[in-house]
């Protein structure tokens, strides 16, 4: 009898236990997701902090008068001018227009230099005889290019093209040779002993091996395309991000020129969060 006593109360203290140690779970994974959610809403905060008190102080600044409102409109006209351009469609169209762009004269740079920058990696022969011309055109900024390329092509797209495909080239290629000439020879030499054929080798070494340094020149590369493709059509265009910047300094609409600039960052800060995504998940393995 003493001892199926002393059983039952064993067990209930053991069931005591493992309740207080259920308990002690649920609580410890609450302050888990509490401080993350804690730590995630302090990130937040940080990120936010100082674009919030730079349009505060914009704001209280053009309220106050303290400059005028027809060369520097307060915050809230620039939200104004932004929801009636979204209503009439006009604003969509211009960054449509303009990314459109962007995306075909990238996509062409991108396999040119994809393409050129394998060669020069893989081959001494190729590497020397496109140096000399490659290392001429390389400082030469796009810009630089808008009068000859509205001589070449005239001032339609084929122009703008030019241009977002030079701005967008260089950084890629230099990326993809770096990269390859980066890469470690044992692969390469493994490779050979394997026998593999040059496409395999390419594909399945090469740019794998390659990968981190050409995504790096990718994003330059975008960036880069994207500013060419507004100053492009600054010079020559009836739509786009950079004709509505041209036509607000034209009519002295500041509130057109300042929403313009403001397109320009936020939707290059868009493109290269959307990069920065994808090269995460393409080097999962790294």
């Amino acid at each position: 009898m003493i001892r199926c006593v002393t059983k039952i109360c064993w067990g209930v203290q053991g069931m005591d236990i493992g309740r207080d140690f259920n308990e002690y779970d649920v609580k410890a994974e609450k302050e888990t997701k509490t401080g993350l959610l804690s730590g995630v809403v302090l990130k937040g905060i940080r990120y936010f902090s100082l674009l919030v008190i730079l349009v505060i102080v914009w704001e209280v600044v053009c309220r106050y008068g303290a400059v005028k409102s027809y060369s520097m409109p307060a915050p809230g006209m620039i939200v104004q001018d932004a929801v009636e351009k979204l209503r009439s469609g006009v604003l969509l169209k211009h960054i449509t227009v303009s990314f459109l762009r962007v995306l075909e004269g990238f996509l062409v740079a991108l396999i040119s230099a994809l393409i050129l920058g394998v060669l020069i990696g893989l081959s001494k022969h190729v590497e020397q005889f496109t140096e000399l011309v490659l290392q001429i055109l390389k400082p030469i900024p796009p810009i630089a290019w808008i009068p000859l390329a509205i001589l070449w092509f005239g001032i339609g797209e084929s122009s703008k093209l030019y241009i977002i495909f030079y701005g967008a080239f260089f950084p890629i290629l230099l990326n993809t040779v770096d990269g390859i000439h980066n890469i470690d020879k044992r692969y390469l030499e493994l490779g050979r002993v394997y026998e593999m054929k040059k496409v395999r080798l390419v594909s399945k070494v090469i740019l794998p091996g390659a990968l981190p340094s050409i995504l790096t020149g990718i994003r330059v590369g975008l960036g880069n395309a994207w500013v060419c493709v507004v100053a492009a059509e600054m010079i020559a265009a009836t739509k786009g991000i950079g004709y509505m910047l041209s036509n607000g300094r034209s009519m002295s609409r500041a509130d057109d020129v300042i929403l313009a600039m403001l397109l320009i960052g936020i939707v290059g800060k868009i493109m290269d969060d959307v990069l920065k995504i994808l090269s995460a998940r393409l080097m999962k393995w790294k």
